[in-house]
């Protein structure tokens, strides 16, 4: 609830029973913020018309449907504030109250993996730098069936080859405690899993292998050249852009016109940009200048065509760590131009690659 004046913020509105939470904010966020409820009654009388004009507004909106929200039709919407630890509790409420059960999760050959299959996870998310003092390196693995124990040997699906699993975390913010079992649903952070990256699949040794299709990617529409502010320092600039890569900050590419030296950083938004120079400073001892490109497309290139398409005024070739051939163009007019003077060249999305 907030009327248009920047920064009057009064609570939280809740439509099912109209009850308020108020907050009073800790500084910076260093602790969940103090929480008040106020029932229907008590908010009318206290609130006034900035509780009348909150119901009004919240009664034009839909209540939340499951069927349609697990079907991925629609999405419940909150509000919050995680910097200042308002609204956090609500959101993990609606997760629990909201979230179906884990079920049979689609495998990568159109066959579904029950849940009480041999143990099987995904590995969505990469952080490294968590705890400075020990440049750890977590995966994060949803288990998709049967049942994880710390400490067992697990098939890591893209390599063939064994990995342990000795040190197994559950994180929750700044909280980390040593997981011993876990199930379905259940999220496991490996410590130190260099090997692994997202979208990888892990399994049991025993039975046949399984692999989950990878995560959905967006497609990038920023493009900066990055280069090691200091030459003698081109180790740690290799090892952080390779480290940023895996854990997804950004997309890092190779154009045959500036080398592995300069690579070209591909992102949804230029936060992405804020962030991976942050970290190449501060994590990597390595900083880098960006020098922001005219670019704004991305699309698959077949690799015989790449010469044609490097000689097009305004475009540039560039290869990604699987080896795909990206062809870079200005924008979608710049791309069509392209593709009605060579007619016989695909340039082709990179979503539908992914699908």
């Amino acid at each position: 609830m907030a009327r248009r004046e920047a920064g009057r913020f009064l609570g939280l509105l809740d439509r099912e029973d109209g009850h308020v939470t108020t907050y009073r904010r800790t500084p910076g966020g260093a602790s969940i913020a103090e929480e008040q409820t106020l029932d229907a009654v008590r908010a009318a009388e206290e609130l006034d018309a900035d509780y009348t004009e909150a119901v009004e507004g919240a009664q034009l909106l839909e209540p939340v449907d499951l069927a349609t929200f697990r079907s991925g039709e629609t999405t419940p919407m909150l509000f919050g504030a995680a910097l200042a630890n308002i609204g956090v509790r609500q959101l993990l409420d609606a997760v629990v109250d909201l979230a179906p059960a884990p079920g049979d999760r689609p495998a990568a050959d159109s066959t579904r993996r029950p849940v009480d299959a041999p143990f099987s996870g995904f590995v969505f998310k990469m952080q490294a730098g968590m705890d400075p003092k020990h440049r750890d390196h977590v995966a994060y693995v949803r288990v998709c069936s049967g049942r994880f124990e710390r400490g067992m040997i697990v098939t890591h699906e893209r390599t063939g080859r064994p990995f342990a699993t000795k040190y197994a975390l559950s994180v929750f913010g700044r909280e980390r405690s040593t997981v011993e079992h876990a199930y379905p649903g259940d999220v496991v952070g490996l410590v130190n899993a260099n090997a692994l990256a997202v979208g990888d699949t892990v399994h049991e040794p025993d039975g046949p292998s399984v692999r989950f299709p990878p995560m959905p990617a967006f497609e990038p529409e920023h493009f900066a050249v990055a280069r090691a502010s200091d030459p003698g320092r081109s180790k740690q600039f290799r090892k952080g852009m390779s480290q940023l890569e895996q854990e997804g900050v950004v997309q890092v590419l190779v154009s045959d016109l500036r080398g592995d030296a300069s690579p070209i950083l591909a992102a949804v938004g230029p936060l992405q940009f804020e962030v991976a120079s942050f970290r190449m400073e501060h994590e990597f001892s390595a900083p880098m200048t960006l020098e922001q490109l005219p670019l704004s497309v991305a699309r698959l290139l077949d690799p015989e065509h790449a010469a044609t398409l490097a000689a097009y005024p305004g475009a540039e070739v560039a290869r990604r760590r699987d080896g795909e051939c990206l062809a870079l163009l200005r924008d979608v007019w710049h791309a069509r131009a392209f593709e009605r003077g060579h007619p016989k060249i695909a340039l082709t999305p990179l979503i539908a690659s992914e699908s």
